[in-house]
């Protein structure tokens, strides 16, 4: 860990960043690991894992020896976790510069685990996704990546900083709240986080109505939107809909995924953190997942 935030310090450059930013770790609640429900896999382990330990994730699943994740992290941290133990490996979120009331990058989920302050002094960031093999890079006190996002005009699901959280993140310690949609109010989902050793809060929620989805066929694709428009239930899409129809086993992965970016695009909360909000009497928040 420390070998890598050494390398990308020496990488990095500009102003330390500001230090009421915070990075969250997007992902979907109400999907499953390896058959368990993701939030008791997380009640019961307290640590949010990443890909090269969970084989699951919202993103490529090339987290093995010489997969892409793999290469794009050797190449990142100079090689520093190349012969380490699954769980010693990074795990993945993004700078919340924005302020965005459902995270830092939500096209990986509709909920996020928001970290506490002290994650930042071992977290490593990147501009853009690791996945385009970036060259420019930051840590806390060398933060010039805030302002090359400003300045790029990215689609809304691309605009973001990808962050890498160095050493565990145990929710009951590390995590400040669980952000949820309001779609999973009175459902498993809510009852399985408030088992969790952190705070639970809600954002304003995802809405997408089919007739917006039917306004962006050239998106993602006319075969998506036309999916979209069938897993629909009154006219609109929300992450519950969403999480029903990935869970139902009748749809490809990929395509489900595609159907999910519409509603994360086109049916965003403003951005605004007004309508984040606590739940009383939540339980404190631990985990298994990879954004």
């Amino acid at each position: 860990m420390e070998r890598a935030l050494r390398h990308v310090a020496s990488l990095s450059s500009g102003a330390p960043v500001d230090p009421a930013l915070r990075v969250t770790l997007n992902f979907h609640p109400d999907r499953h690991v390896r058959g368990t429900p993701i939030l008791r896999a997380l009640a019961e382990d307290g640590v949010y894992r990443s890909q090269f330990v969970t084989g699951t994730g919202n993103g490529g699943l090339t987290a093995h020896p010489g997969g892409d994740r793999w290469r794009w992290e050797s190449r990142i941290f100079a090689g520093a976790y190349d012969t380490a133990p699954a769980h010693e490996r990074p795990v993945y979120g993004a700078l919340n510069f924005r302020r965005k009331p459902a995270g830092g990058a939500p096209r990986f989920g509709s909920a996020h685990f928001r970290l506490a302050a002290g994650a930042l002094a071992r977290t490593t960031f990147c501009y853009p996704d690791s996945v385009f093999e970036p060259s420019a890079f930051g840590v806390a006190d060398r933060m010039s990546l805030v302002e090359l996002a400003r300045a790029d005009d990215k689609d809304a699901l691309d605009d973001y900083i990808e962050a890498q959280v160095h050493g565990p993140v145990v929710l009951g310690r590390d995590v400040e709240a669980l952000v949820l949609d309001p779609s999973h109010r009175g459902t498993a989902v809510e009852a399985a986080a408030r088992r969790l050793p952190c705070p639970v809060e809600w954002h304003p929620g995802f809405r997408l109505t089919v007739e917006e989805l039917r306004r962006h066929p050239d998106y993602r694709g006319r075969e998506y939107v036309a999916l979209g428009a069938e897993m629909a239930r009154d006219g609109h899409l929300d992450p519950r809909i969403v999480g029903d129809a990935a869970r139902s086993g009748l749809h490809d992965p990929q395509a489900v995924k595609r159907v999910w970016h519409y509603v994360a695009r086109f049916g965003a909360p403003p951005d605004d953190t007004a309508g984040t909000a606590p739940v009383d009497g939540a339980g404190s928040c631990p985990s298994t997942s990879s954004a």
